[in-house]
């Protein structure tokens, strides 16, 4: 019984894990593409930012929903 507590741990560890990845490559793909839209128009970059914050924002949201969700089901 022991080992199965063991492993289940190590599942749910795991699967944070993965469910991070897609968040951060998310973050990734957001601030770059801000930048670069900033460096074609510098006049709209008070938007663009704003912009990137709400998207930063809503892409971590997956990681804070992984992360509850991996303390809901064990």
């Amino acid at each position: 019984m022991e080992l199965f507590a063991e492993i289940t741990g190590n599942i749910n560890t795991i699967g944070y894990g993965l469910a991070a990845i897609g968040p951060g490559i998310g973050v990734g793909i957001v601030v770059g593409k801000a930048l670069e839209s900033i460096a074609r128009q510098p006049e709209a970059s008070g938007i663009i930012r704003t912009n990137m914050f709400l998207g930063i924002a809503f892409t971590e949201a997956l990681a804070l929903i992984g992360l509850v969700a991996g303390f809901i089901f064990t």
